[in-house]
């Protein structure tokens, strides 16, 4: 039989290790190109891997719950049909101890990465496995295929394009090498498979193609010791995106000089907005709430203050003003908090925005946020009110300017029309880089979305 072995790609982003969370496979098991083995996460988020080639399942080498350097070997795969070493053809093979698959040294140079992709050359090394000497006759001779790109041919004799738009593309059956790409470097993204699929233009928001995988099977895993009833403690490793999350946020804090500043206004009409929404035909089928309008509310006042939607680059030494929003939402997850964004979203419509966001929180749920939804961020917004939170002051998302703390909304006694009323109000919060955005633009910002909340009027005639 023939051996090919799986290594642990990079994902894109430069990561260098991940957990195995979830294998889908067992040995044994026949896997087609494209398919699902396992579930990984890496400091940004959950990725799903697909094996680039048929064959049936030899060894999984690491157990869930263990940490893999990018590059090694995970998985290995009889590509050649023939026995596997453990059924004996006949007695006297039987009888002599089967004789292991060898690993090869490891090119020297680029690793294995997921396509579309590239990274530096790594260090890391696959210890040879110890063999058994038996004699020839005796002994079948398993040759090892040696990985390349994870069975495929070198990126730039193929198009660059991602696992899940690989899968999309093979099931649309569309020619990647007749699609246009428009991502960035070169690469296919979805909308560009849909557009070669059919003529007519794509939607602006595309729904994530679901990735089918067949039921996770457990593989051996050691388990995790008892916690005594009376334990005083308990540790919990820091890893994955509780780690990362860790590391920019300390980073940001000690790095971007932060101003937070407040504002507390009547939210009624907005409220009485996002009601009469929820029944217009338009929005029909589509999630309506207060969070939507907040959003929009967002890039109307970015459009009105433009240079609140910047970055600050050290390196350079320039102040990078963006011209396009890439809206980012923080969201709880069980795996820790992540901020995905919603690319483009200042050229999105109201149904469009809605449509956006309900993916955007579905996916996250899910824990199927991909580390591209939640790169190249410019503007963030997080919603401590969900928790019954009045404000607070949030730390900026690195390589952003501003961020927005929506607090809760409450029915409390306010001045209206010159009488004391119950009426719905909330706080917003704004911290902000001194560096880039001073005082007077940050306020200028916060007062422009608490404009709009307070009479979504504004919505119409400042957009």
């Amino acid at each position: 039989m023939t051996i090919r072995e799986f290594k642990m790609p990079d994902v894109g982003e430069g990561l260098t290790e991940a957990e195995i969370l979830k294998w889908y496979v067992q040995p044994g098991d026949t896997v087609t190109d494209g398919q699902v083995v396992c579930e990984v996460e890496t400091a940004k988020a959950a990725v799903e891997l697909p094996i680039p080639f048929d064959g049936t399942v030899h060894e999984l080498l690491f157990p869930e719950g263990t940490t893999v350097d990018v590059g090694q070997v995970i998985i290995s795969v009889n590509v050649g049909g023939g026995a596997e070493p453990e059924a004996p053809a006949a007695p006297a093979v039987a009888a002599a101890p089967a004789q292991e698959p060898v690993a090869e040294p490891e090119p020297e140079g680029r690793q294995p990465v997921l396509v579309g992709y590239g990274v530096a050359a790594s260090s890391t090394k696959r210890r040879a496995r110890r063999t058994t000497a038996a004699p020839a006759a005796a002994q079948a001779t398993i040759p090892v295929v040696p990985e390349q790109l994870n069975g495929h041919a070198p990126a730039a004799a193929r198009p660059l394009a991602k696992p899940p738009v690989r899968k999309l593309a093979k099931d649309l059956g569309v020619d990647l090498a007749s699609v246009t790409p428009t991502g960035p470097d070169g690469i296919i993204t979805r909308e560009d498979v849909h557009r070669a699929a059919a003529p007519a233009p794509a939607p602006a928001v595309e729904a994530p193609a679901p990735v089918a995988a067949p039921a996770p099977v457990a593989a051996p895993v050691q388990a995790a010791p008892a916690v005594p009833s009376d334990a005083r403690e308990t540790r919990i490793p820091i890893k994955g995106v509780r780690k990362a999350t860790a590391a920019a946020m300390v980073g940001s804090a000690f790095t971007a000089p932060h101003v937070t500043e407040f504002v507390t206004f009547d939210i009624t009409r907005t409220m009485k907005l996002v009601e009469e929404l929820k029944s217009d035909k338009d929005m029909a089928g589509l999630r309506v709430n207060p969070l939507l309008l907040i959003a929009k509310a967002v890039l109307v006042a970015v459009k009105r203050n433009p240079d609140i939607n910047a970055a600050w680059d050290e390196a350079a030494q320039e102040i990078v003003l963006k011209h396009y929003v890439n809206l980012g939402i923080a969201a709880a997850t069980p795996r820790g908090l992540i901020v995905p964004n919603i690319k483009d979203a200042h050229a999105q419509t109201l149904p469009e925005l809605s449509q956006s966001l309900s993916e955007l929180v579905a996916t996250a749920r899910e824990g199927k946020t991909t580390p591209a939804a939640m790169q190249g961020g410019t503007f963030t917004i997080t919603n401590v009110g969900v928790f019954g939170v009045d404000t607070g002051t949030p730390i900026l998302n690195p390589g952003e300017s501003a961020i927005l703390a929506v607090g809760a909304i409450k029915l409390q006694p306010w001045v209206h029309k010159g009488k004391v009323k119950p009426r719905q109000v909330t706080t917003l919060a704004l911290s902000f880089d001194h560096r880039l955005v001073d005082g007077e633009l940050g306020s200028k910002f916060l007062a422009d979305v608490a404009a709009i909340l307070e009479n979504p009027k504004r919505l119409i005639t400042w957009a």
